[in-house]
């Protein structure tokens, strides 16, 4: 007896509109770059003017390779941003083949157009960004400096300390330098003292054989009785030296040198 096979059944349909969405990008591209209506309704050829009497050969200024291509890369990324814009009336599951063809296209005709595009528009992104950080740290830095005008502290002093407002500053000639930053003072019994100092001397890499040998990283001696700058935690009082953050710590000992006038009110 004779029998049929059943006709085998493909995934091809799905292939196949896959391959018409990409397509459909890429004729997007071309019609608008031709100037084709997208709007998918038929209108009525419009009626076209009288064509102006044709200049001489002579009269005619041709541009020149460059000028041509970048009117070609002009006509392709308008016509590229004009065909995704239309991305959003197609299928969702044909979406990205769709743009797809429109990038792909692109880059056919005007190779490296559209990556180049946004390659400046991200680097004038982050300049502007980089502006605005600088002009904002500028603008907080005036702030802070700002902030110790009126003080109780002399023009001539290198160094700044406000035990009460548990702040810090470098300066020069009475305009502050660097900071004011945090600061933590001595505990009561052991309170950081207060007038005119001058810096005696520096050790690097100091401990205290007083207490236990605890580190005192960049102390910066501004008394012979133990008082110092140097780095430390903030979170508690010290036994009497100013405490100051890492950074913080190491400016001051970059910055301080023996002779320098310390006031601390």
């Amino acid at each position: 007896m004779n029998t049929r096979k059943a006709p085998a059944h493909h995934n091809g349909p799905t292939r196949t509109i896959r391959r018409r969405a990409a397509a459909l990008g890429i004729a997007a591209v071309t019609a608008l770059g031709i100037g084709a209506a997208g709007a998918g309704t038929a209108t009525a050829a419009p009626t076209l003017p009288a064509l102006p009497a044709l200049p001489a050969a002579g009269d005619i200024a041709l541009p020149g390779p460059d000028e041509i291509n970048e009117m070609v890369r002009d006509g392709v990324l308008d016509a590229h941003d004009a065909a995704l814009l239309q991305a959003g009336k197609v299928p969702e599951q044909f979406r990205d083949a769709y743009e797809k063809g429109v990038r792909d296209l692109a880059d056919l005709v005007a190779p490296g157009a559209v990556q180049e595009r946004q390659d400046a528009r991200d680097a004038a992104e982050r300049a502007a960004a980089a502006a605005r950080a600088e002009r904002e740290a500028r603008a907080a830095a005036a702030q802070r400096r700002a902030s110790t005008n009126n003080t109780p502290c002399p023009a001539s002093a290198r160094v700044c300390v406000d035990i009460d407002g548990k702040r810090t500053w470098l300066q020069r000639g009475g305009e502050t330098s660097y900071g004011p930053v945090s600061m933590s003072p001595g505990k009561p019994g052991q309170d950081t003292p207060r007038g005119n100092f001058t810096v005696q001397y520096k050790v690097k890499d100091e401990i205290s054989r007083e207490f236990n040998n605890a580190p005192m990283p960049y102390a910066v001696y501004f008394t012979n009785n133990g008082h110092a700058f140097h780095q430390g935690t903030l979170n508690t009082q010290s036994a009497g030296c100013v405490r100051l953050n890492n950074q913080d710590a190491v400016t001051y000992f970059n910055a301080l040198n023996p002779g320098d006038q310390v006031f601390i009110y």
